[in-house]
């Protein structure tokens, strides 16, 4: 599970007050999944726009380790007025897994993006959305791709409920068996009920395609907890 605020929601501005810093755990329901994940985000504004990251490590080595520890970390620079920034990310992290016994392990690959990016909130910041188009840098893999990011925010019932999540779409060419894919998709609408500023419950859906080390279309929920500090 791979998280924008992802990016999320977290590049809009309305993070300022209540989505600075949070940390989340869910139980994914997924198909051959059945583990815990945490997610630990930061998003901090400053003078001359802002910085975020994540970090999310998977529960699923040998149903009693990390299995993936990943993480993503992006500046967006803005010395001017308007709803453009310019937009710099670095992706990477590494997975284990036993298979007959043995430990192994891997790499995800490191990519680098930027580009620019446009952002709107309403006059209460109840609503935004950010949009990104990049250009991306697959270590060892693309020197010349790209991406495509969405990132979504909706608080209901006076913040009560929150509807947030982030949808990408980017170039990469996978083998799978003996068939070759060359994009990938991946959304994860989340929705939260807040109790107070601190704790939410509720989860998301991860819904992905050609992502992950699996061919085609794939759905996976989770349960989760929340909190922001």
């Amino acid at each position: 599970m791979l998280k924008k605020f992802t990016l999320v929601a977290l590049l809009a501005i309305a993070a300022l007050a209540v989505n600075a810093q949070n940390l989340q755990l869910h139980y994914d329901f997924g198909e051959d999944r059945e583990f815990f994940t945490t997610t630990l985000e930061m998003f901090k504004p400053d003078q001359y726009g802002s910085t975020f990251f994540f970090v999310d490590m998977d529960y699923s080595a040998d149903k009693g380790g990390v299995g993936l520890a990943y993480w993503e970390i992006s500046r967006d620079l803005k010395f001017w007025e308007g709803p453009f920034t310019a937009h710099l990310e670095f992706d990477g992290g590494f997975g284990q897994f036993k298979l007959g016994g043995t430990d192994l392990a891997y790499t995800i690959k490191n990519a680098y993006l930027f580009g620019p990016a446009y952002s709107w909130n309403n006059e209460t910041f109840t609503r935004g959305f950010t949009f990104q188009a990049l250009y991306k840098y697959i270590t060892d893999k693309h020197d010349a791709s790209f991406q495509l990011t969405a990132v979504w925010y909706m608080h209901f019932l006076e913040s009560k409920l929150t509807f947030s999540g982030f949808a990408d779409f980017w170039r990469e060419d996978n083998v799978f068996g003996t068939n070759e894919t060359s994009y990938v998709f991946l959304s994860e609408p989340q929705l939260w009920y807040n109790f107070n500023k601190h704790f939410s419950l509720g989860g998301e859906v991860e819904l992905s395609n050609n992502f992950g080390g699996v061919e085609g279309f794939k759905v996976c929920p989770t349960l989760g907890a929340k909190w922001v500090f």
